[in-house]
């Protein structure tokens, strides 16, 4: 009992001291006011929170929080609880980025609490950041798309707040691009950009340095004039460790209720002022960013603003370092206001690795028909915009009112290309076309695809009969051709055009361009009758060629119907059907299929000889200047030779695969790091050589050449030459990859001359610029290399290409991918992975994809194509740049059927929706033309070449608006910046310039094209600029010609 006693005193006294201070106890204030102390270390406090547009669950399942079992994450939660939060204390501060989730969730809003949320904005409490739809790739994505989703957020941010954001936020892509830095950074008028994800080499010497920030010039075409200035984080985009407070999280609050055990304040402001220092300490200035969020925090977001608000309060009255609520706009002015100098950066941020053996370049080709898929659509989007738009143009001067009452509900009523706009854009989220996703999650993109591509498949139609209508005068409202199209077109899956052409039956082909020039291309249709004529738009029967469906295409063709549409096909066709079309800028001509009369009047069918792997020959397939030779025996194409340019060069293909590497079989003190969606990590490379009773069919024709060659049972390829064409067309079937050794696999093709190329390859940046690779080198820091292929590879969206003292090698792609020049004189891609394990990411499945027909799964084919020339050097750019623009923006066909000769009589069989006599010059690109919400139209016009690219291209262009506007008169001409939510003179004004380490050497502004004059209203564009315009028409009047029938341009 004795021991006891000094025990139970103890408790009594305690007991006794608690009791008065829970008497004494009031409601504590805390002092969140503290501002920025000048000559203190200021650690600005950025509460966020980074929601996935679809990951691990889709995005609706994170919008309303299902799903769970997966991940517990629901978007609503953050934004219902982050507004009382706020209204908690003045001085709090949050920014949020993905307008897709935040649009939602505003239109779900009563008026009060909208009302509420502007005042939020409008004090700052409340900052939209970076303003996307998503935060999208910047590896996987293509330029087009990545304005398309900026600015379809930015507008909403516009009209629902009059704001506009002032900062580039890419916190979580793997790698960042020039593209992102200059165009949808500079160019967008943001004043800084911050990320997240550098290569761990480059972030230690950069740390060393003191150079995780930045000025970034990514363009060496506009140089300052579009530099940016940016930062990337110390590690990632989380707060220090020891600071995250969401409700579940194991990091220790600030405990500073002396009435309870475990007070804490001083230690865990010394953990706050240890972690600020130890950030000091390889930053500039006296300024340090703490990025207080993750992925779908602030849940209930009280938990985090209370422990920040005691951090601030007991931080300040402690002394050393100051602390204070901020965003990354008060943070970025602060670093300016300091007038400090910055290094340069030129360039770009792949590839990325987070580790030793982890270089995340298997994205670049991740899921390769989800990236088509995106491709396709995207093209189609900018044709559903620029082929409206021209069809209105006709409508209003023929003062069709009841058509027009389609479009002017077009927003709330009717098909219209909103869904696809809205699918489109999350489709470029870092987690969508980077194909790093969960496959359930896949599957819900490509649906939100496909439902947007009905709807604008079905405004189209319409759309099209209206024009093709306009020359018949017949006044009615609702037309009566009903057009089809193709989308499976690439799987030899055409119902439109498989018809039986007899009895006077006709096939009317509508073919659209929506490029800005004249365009001559082949068309390709699988049909049914074998005697069959093509006449073009005046009447006259064309050139055109029958070619054989082989069995491969066939087979394809039947399963994944069945796979996709749920049936067997109903009909077989026994040919492609193909011919030579000119198109009309903005326009369309139409041809007619009908059946054979007399002899010698068919399209030609095409001769077709099969060599067997014993016959030892060389033989040359094209009609046109360029030729190919194929060894027979080895199976493979040996040379390459264009007349015209008098290049010949020797050219091999063949295709190989990598092993995907199991990190099991790392030892310590390696990390275990396995291939997986993110990231390529190869073990072993393993030449595919051609079977031993493989075959090379060779097929000639007047307008086409084909060799067709089965690989392996799993690989089928075709060559294609066009009699008109100056290029090689590949096209492949890769699939299944065969997997039952229990080993995932990466399939590639490489391309080998014997070009002396020094180890130096170029790439492109997201579809725009090019960029310098050296093999084994970076340019930022002393590269130590530990992959030597994965650590090579680049994103690719437009294409690659090498060059010696004689010549290019070009080679374009039709989706974004992978590649590489591992070898010199040798150009790699990536076309197809399979693997079989995860790699610890966090997406917690292995990148195996199948499709499942009738309960029996296979490994997903993939068709694709790729497209190679050599020109004599210096030459190589005209091709790539035009012929990109054809590969991104493919002819679009249109089919009906006619009965009897009346269809030029009753329609109008060509068009250009600019003025007859103009096209737009060879080096500008027309990449928007849509109509807005409020009647205005926003055009961007885009110059395709870079500085000193081309000796006739790389000059500047001009564009005159009124003749891309024929029928109308433009009112006014206002010039805006690239995501259209401010005047361009409003940015400029704006725009902050930032002083740079060594003065101005290297710093040179670029040139820029001129303002525009409102009388002319001709626009100047000088090497990679694009120039955005909200332009407001007014009503112009002609008097119709009733003569000219076949013209709709006359009307």
């Amino acid at each position: 009992m004795a021991t006891t006693t000094p025990r139970l005193l103890f408790f009594f006294c305690v007991l006794i001291s608690v009791g008065i201070l829970v008497a004494d106890s009031k409601f504590m204030v805390y002092n969140t006011s503290q501002g920025i102390v000048p000559g203190k270390l200021n650690v600005h406090l950025v509460p966020h929170t980074h929601d996935d547009v679809g990951w691990l669950k889709t995005v609706d399942q994170y919008y309303v929080g299902s799903n769970n079992s997966i991940q517990g994450a629901c978007v609503q939660n953050v934004l219902d609880s982050l507004i009382p939060a706020l209204l908690a204390d003045k001085n709090r501060k949050f920014i949020y980025v993905e307008i897709a989730f935040f649009q939602r969730w505003w239109r779900d809003q009563s008026d009060a609490v909208q009302r509420i949320v502007t005042d939020l904005v409008s004090s700052g409490q409340l900052e939209f950041i970076n303003g996307g739809m998503c935060m999208h790739d910047e590896a996987a994505t293509h330029y087009v798309d990545m304005i398309d989703q900026t600015t379809l957020g930015h507008r909403f941010i516009k009209r629902e707040f009059d704001v506009t954001p002032r900062i580039g936020w890419q916190i979580d892509p793997f790698g960042h691009s020039a593209v992102q830095a200059y165009l949808l950074g500079a160019q967008v008028g943001f004043d800084s950009l911050y990320f997240g994800r550098i290569d761990y080499q480059d972030r230690e010497k950069r740390k060393n340095e003191k150079s995780l920030e930045f000025v970034w010039q990514g363009s060496k075409s506009l140089g300052s004039s579009a530099e940016i200035f940016s930062g990337a984080f110390p590690a990632n985009y989380e707060p220090p460790s020891g600071f995250y407070f969401e409700v579940n999280d194991n990091s220790p609050i600030v405990q500073d209720d002396i009435t309870l055990f475990d007070y804490n304040v001083q230690e865990r402001v010394n953990d706050f002022v240890a972690a600020a220092v130890s950030q000091a300490n390889i930053t500039r200035t006296n300024h340090i960013m703490w990025t207080m969020g993750t992925d779908f925090k602030y849940q209930y977001a009280h938990t985090w603003f209370r422990q920040m608000d005691k951090l601030i309060h007991y931080v300040n009255k402690d002394g050393r370092v100051n602390a204070l609520y901020s965003t990354p706009s008060i943070y970025t002015d602060a670093k300016y206001a300091t007038n400090e100098s910055w290094p340069i950066k030129t360039g770009d941020f792949f590839p990325y690795a987070d580790r030793i053996n982890a270089y995340w370049t298997g994205y670049f080709t991740s899921r390769p028909a989800l990236k088509h898929y995106v491709r396709t659509m995207s093209g189609y989007y900018l044709f559903n915009d620029s082929f409206l738009l021209t069809y209105l143009y006709v409508l209003l001067e023929n003062k069709a009112a009841r058509q027009l009452e389609f479009f002017k509900g077009r927003s709330t009523s009717g098909p219209n290309t909103d869904s696809l706009a809205d699918a489109l854009a999350i489709a470029q989220h870092h987690d969508a076309v980077t194909g790093t996703e969960k496959q359930h999650v896949a599957n819900d993109y490509a649906k939100r695809l496909s439902i947007g591509y009905m709807e604008s498949e079905q405004l189209v139609a319409t759309s099209l009969a209206h024009l093709v209508e306009s020359a018949s005068y017949t006044g009615s409202g609702n037309p009566t051709t009903k057009f089809q199209q193709c989308l499976l077109l690439n799987i030899s899956y055409c119902p439109a055009s498989e018809v039986t052409l007899s009895q006077g039956k006709k096939l009317i082909v509508v073919v659209y361009n929506s490029l800005g020039w004249k365009r001559d291309d082949t068309v390709r249709i699988p049909v049914i009758n074998e005697d069959v004529i093509v006449h073009d738009s005046e009447g006259k029967a064309i050139e055109s060629q029958l070619l054989p469906l082989d069995d491969v295409h066939l087979g394809l063709r039947n399963y994944y119907v069945k796979a996709y549409l749920g049936q067997t096909p109903t009909k077989t066709p026994k040919y492609w059907l193909v011919f030579t079309v000119s198109v009309p800028p903005l326009g369309f001509s139409t041809y007619t299929i009908s059946g054979a009369e007399g002899a010698g009047a068919s399209s030609t069918r095409s001769s077709v000889y099969t060599f067997q792997s014993r016959e030892k020959s060389t033989i040359e397939v094209g009609q046109g200047n360029v030729k190919l030779s194929f060894s027979t025996d080895q199976g493979k194409m040996t040379n390459y030779v264009n007349s015209r340019s008098l290049v010949e060069e020797s050219v091999q293909q063949s295709y190989s695969f990598y092993n995907g590497y199991n990190g099991s079989n790392d030892k310590a003190p390696l990390i275990p790091q396995n291939s997986g969606a993110y990231v390529f990590r190869p073990n072993g490379t393993f030449l595919i050589t051609p079977e031993e009773k493989a075959s090379l069919t060779v097929i000639r024709g007047p307008v086409i050449d084909e060799v067709h060659q089965q690989i392996n049972s799993w690989i089928h390829q075709i060559t294609r030459l066009h009699k008109e064409k100056e290029h090689v067309e590949v096209e492949f079937i890769v699939g299944p990859i065969p997997t039952d050794d229990g080993i995932g696999k990466e399939v590639v093709t490489q391309l080998d001359t014997a070009m002396a190329t020094n180890k130096t390859f170029y790439t492109d940046s997201n579809g725009r610029d090019f960029i310098k690779r050296i093999r084994d080198y970076r340019t930022d820091w002393d590269f130590k290399v530990n992959q030597p292929v994965a650590g090579n590879y680049y994103p690719i969206n437009l294409g690659i290409y090498m060059q010696d003292n004689r010549t290019e090698f070009s080679v374009l792609v039709d989706r974004s991918l992978g590649g590489s020049s591992t070898v010199d004189g040798q150009i790699e891609l990536m076309l197809h992975r399979r693997l079989l394990l995860d790699d610890s990411r966090g997406v917690a499945e292995a990148l195996n994809e199948t499709v499942c027909v009738s309960d029996e799964c296979t490994g997903l084919r993939v068709l694709g194509k790729f497209y190679f020339r050599i020109d004599p050097l210096g030459d190589g750019a005209k091709w790539r740049r035009s012929f990109g623009q054809e590969i991104y923006s493919p002819l679009l066909l249109a089919f009906a059927e006619q009965d009897g000769d009346n269809w030029k009589n009753s329609h109008a069989t060509t068009f250009s929706g600019i003025d007859s006599s103009y096209s737009l010059p060879d080096n500008v690109a027309l990449i928007t033309l849509q109509e807005l919400d409020d009647g205005k139209i926003l055009i961007r016009l885009a110059h395709l070449y870079e500085v000193g690219e081309d000796k006739d291209f790389s000059v500047m262009a001009n564009v005159e608006l009124k003749k891309l506007f024929p029928r109308k008169k433009i009112g006014k001409a206002t010039e805006m910046n690239l995501s259209a939510n401010q005047e361009r003179t409003e940015m400029e004004r704006k725009r902050l310039v930032w002083k740079k380490e060594g003065g101005s050497s290297g710093t040179e502004k670029g040139v820029r094209g001129g303002p525009v004059d409102p009388a002319k209203l001709v626009v100047e564009l000088a090497p990679m600029e694009i120039r955005t315009f909200l332009i407001d028409l007014e009503q112009k009047f002609f008097h119709r010609r009733h003569h000219h029938h076949d013209d709709v341009s006359d009307v």
